[in-house]
């Protein structure tokens, strides 16, 4: 199998080309830099061929795509900053990138005949009630700019692929990038006491986990939307902290506040992040392992 992986210098792209590299898969990876650029971690990217590529230039997508003819995409590129995608200088381009860079990829797919993943989010919901999001569940209403732009890269690709995975991951964190749990470790370098958020509900995802399921699923046939965090039961932004701050072995105290209360936040959260994986078993997937085994495998790979 060829593959083709866009969005290689992020967290997760980063993950998903090393393992399937690791795997023998033939693969190629891209981004809008020049040249790649990620951790040193001894896991870079530069075993394999990497492409500059714009994924908002539509001539440039087709060229690209047709040029390297892969059997299977998956789409890791996305605008991720969540409350600067609220200004309205940013708008524009939250969409060319979220949304029409996702529908040229999945129209370049079509083209070659190959099979698209995509990589959605919980935010694609209004983060309403506590019911566990079903990986088929209709999304309305997202609650900010950056989650209706995911939900429209998820219509492009339904719309123009039969053969596509639509997979939603939450609360993110790899090697390759920020995350909230380094944030709350070099927050606890500094500060005795942190605030964070204790209503908004949900499960994290490791891109090292993630990446894994990401190559076994892209080698099969079995097409459809998923949802795919890392087990164990759903926890609050404040629960990730104390567990993070408990494996780092930091004498760091978690305030616990509202999502008002914090109030720091330019776009709206869900409250409701819970996604309900079992759709994974029921297909014969491996889970991902329990999110505190993630957390715990996290900090020493990245030596917080």
């Amino acid at each position: 199998m060829r593959l083709f992986v866009t969005g290689v210098c992020g967290q997760l792209g980063h993950d998903v080309v090393n393992n399937a590299i690791s795997r023998g898969i033939e693969v190629i990876g891209s981004d809008i830099q020049p040249i790649y650029s990620g951790v040193a971690d001894g896991s870079s990217v530069t075993e394999a061929p990497y492409v500059q590529l714009d994924i908002t230039d539509k001539e440039a997508v087709l060229s690209t795509i047709e040029e390297i003819r892969p059997d299977a995409v998956i789409h890791c590129a996305a605008w991720t900053a969540v409350d600067a995608a609220e200004d309205e200088e940013n708008k524009a381009k939250v969409d060319a990138i979220n949304h029409l860079g996702t529908q040229y990829i999945a129209e370049a797919a079509k083209a070659v005949d190959a099979k698209m993943m995509y990589i959605s989010t919980d935010y694609v919901f209004d983060g309403k009630g506590e019911r566990p999001w079903e990986p088929d569940d209709k999304c309305y209403a997202p609650l900010n700019v950056y989650g209706q732009s995911k939900l429209d890269g998820e219509l492009a690709v339904s719309s123009i692929l039969d053969k596509f995975f639509i997979v939603r991951i939450a609360w993110v964190f790899g090697l390759n990038g920020k995350n909230f749990i380094k944030t709350m470790i070099n927050a606890g370098k500094t500060h005795d006491t942190v605030r964070v958020v204790d209503d908004q509900i949900g499960t994290p995802t490791y891109t090292a986990d993630f990446s894994r399921l990401a190559v076994d699923m892209i080698e099969t046939d079995k097409y459809g939307y998923y949802h795919a965090t890392n087990e164990g039961g759903y926890i609050s932004w404040a629960d990730l902290a104390e567990e993070a701050y408990r494996i780092a072995g930091m004498d760091v105290k978690v305030v616990r506040v509202s999502t008002v209360e914090y109030g720091l936040s330019k776009a709206a959260r869900p409250y409701n992040s819970r996604l309900n994986r079992s759709k994974l078993t029921e297909y014969g997937f491996q889970p991902l392992p329990d999110w505190k085994d993630a957390v715990k495998r996290y900090i020493a790979e990245a030596e917080l």
